[in-house]
């Protein structure tokens, strides 16, 4: 099929050959589960379990809040040994909310007895209530719940589902197996996410670096003329949502727009498995494929891990490491987050975890910008990263708003060629920090002097209320004495 130009965009050494070629691997049980409640985008889960509670696999651990958020479910049978806090998923130092759960190796599962219905029979909105009840985000690294994108037919007008097998992360390859591995389950997911959307027109977009992948779903699609595979060129950050759809379409995203403004909704690959698992067999989302690599692991492999298992327990399956990392990474090395320790969880947007030696590093000496427009020319998004950083570095952050500061995807392309190693995209991910964390206070204020103005107003209703009565017991006490007295000189 016709692909269209992008503009931007770099070519790093993929490193995918020390898993690419490693069929997937279920680990075994862990000792200990720890699930965190913010898995995803929007508001965390709330537990609805006490520790000491026995639950069975597949039982509701918290259930959604609001309509951004998504349950959690348990990933095998156990006991609950604690409710409370639990390092979070990266180097911030913070903890969230956590659900820790002892397994008793039974793997009980919850009754789900009843025999499922065939998805194609049901309506949209039912497919979309069942994806939502288990618990299923986006699992290329995004992990928004899925089932919200699928009602986006309600507010749009759609014709096209991209599904996003690009996986353009260096050393990542969980995608890549999970296509040539369960390649029949992956389509049918894919066309049960159509079906709820109401669309006819798929599209499978792999990079060029995974042939196997390729040749896999071409042979599971076959029987389904609306799906199109797409080889696209081995390019970063092909699988990013607007530019894979400007590259398959020629159609571009509105600024901070969204790609359903153009008729076209993405989901991953991993995510069309989940989808199908959980409405073929009504299975919540339990666990995913996570790629472990980097020359520091000393068995590269792809893993399929239950939810909240330590990354550990992944890192020592794979035979420890060779040598100290020089830095652990959660997903991949251009957009992945820094881990504080391998006592962290992998959660539902795990898709790698990476152990790199000083080799595969960047460079981390600082110098300054000699102004050679090398990052203009890999942005993706035609910004201009050496002045947005400028802002940053200063403090002005409406300055670098202007300058597209919020269309930056954050890929890390433009630090990635600067030859002077500057963290350009931690300036600019600093700088969004601040001002959702100023837009926070700004709402705190606002809200705070609502509140007080809302009192005040409140108090005067009162003291105006006792004024009133007040009033009106003197006129009675008046009138009372009024007819005492007329009652006396009767």
């Amino acid at each position: 099929m016709k692909l269209f130009k992008i503009k931007g965009g770099v070519h790093p050494d993929d490193c995918k050959t020390l898993t690419a070629k490693r069929s997937i691997e279920t680990l075994p049980l862990p000792k200990l589960l720890h699930i965190p409640l913010q898995q995803h985008i929007g508001s965390p889960a709330a537990a609805v379990v006490r520790r000491g509670e026995q639950v069975k696999k597949g039982q509701l651990l918290a259930h959604s809040q609001g309509m951004i958020s998504a349950p959690v479910h348990a990933p095998t049978s156990g006991r609950v040994v604690g409710v409370g806090s639990y390092p979070a998923h990266h180097a911030s130092g913070l903890s969230v909310r956590t659900i820790t759960l002892k397994p008793d190796g039974r793997e009980q599962w919850v009754d789900t007895s009843a025999t499922p219905a065939d998805p194609f029979t049901l309506p949209p909105e039912e497919i979309a209530t069942r994806v939502a009840a288990a618990g299923i985000v986006g699992m290329g690294g995004a992990t928004f719940p899925a089932a919200v994108k699928l009602n986006l037919r309600t507010r749009y007008t759609l014709n096209t589902l991209v599904i996003n097998g690009a996986e353009c992360e260096p050393f990542l390859t969980s995608d890549d197996r999970l296509m040539q591995e369960h390649g029949a389950e992956v389509i049918d997911g894919i066309r049960i996410m159509a079906h709820a959307l109401g669309v006819k027109n798929i599209i499978i977009g792999i990079e060029n670096n995974k042939p196997d992948a390729q040749s896999a779903m071409e042979t599971a699609a076959l029987k389904f003329p609306e799906i199109a595979i797409a080889r696209l060129p081995t390019r970063y950050p092909m699988g990013s949502e607007k530019h894979l759809v400007q590259t398959l379409t020629g159609l571009e995203t509105p600024a901070r727009g969204l790609t359903a403004d153009i008729g076209v909704v993405v989901h991953n690959v991993a995510t069309a498995m989940a989808v199908r698992d959980a409405l073929r067999q009504q299975q919540p989302l339990l666990s995913r494929i996570v790629t472990v690599s980097g020359g520091a692991v000393r068995e590269p492999k792809n893993l399929r891990a239950l939810i909240g298992t330590p990354v550990a327990d992944l890192l020592d399956y794979c035979g420890g490491f060779t040598s100290p990392p020089a830095r652990l990474i959660s997903g991949g090395p251009m957009m992945g987050q820094q881990l504080p320790s391998t006592r962290v969880p992998i959660i539902k947007g795990s898709n790698g975890v990476l152990a790199l030696t000083a080799k595969e590093t960047a460079n981390d000496t600082v110098m300054p910008c000699i102004r050679c427009a090398s990052c203009v020319r890999a942005c993706p998004c035609g910004l201009i990263p050496l002045e947005m950083a400028n802002f940053a570095r200063s403090g002005e952050l409406e300055g670098a708003v202007a300058f597209g500061l919020m269309d930056c995807i954050a890929c890390g392309s433009c630090a990635y060629v600067c030859p002077s190693n500057i963290p350009l995209v931690q300036y600019f991910n600093y700088a969004k920090g601040e001002l959702t964390a100023r837009q926070r206070t700004e709402h705190k204020q606002a809200e705070t002097k609502r509140l007080a103005e809302l009192r005040s107003e409140r108090m005067e209703k009162q003291k105006q209320a006792k004024r009133a009565a007040l009033a009106k017991r003197k006129q009675a006490a008046r009138a009372q004495q009024q007819e005492k007295a007329t009652g006396a000189e009767a």
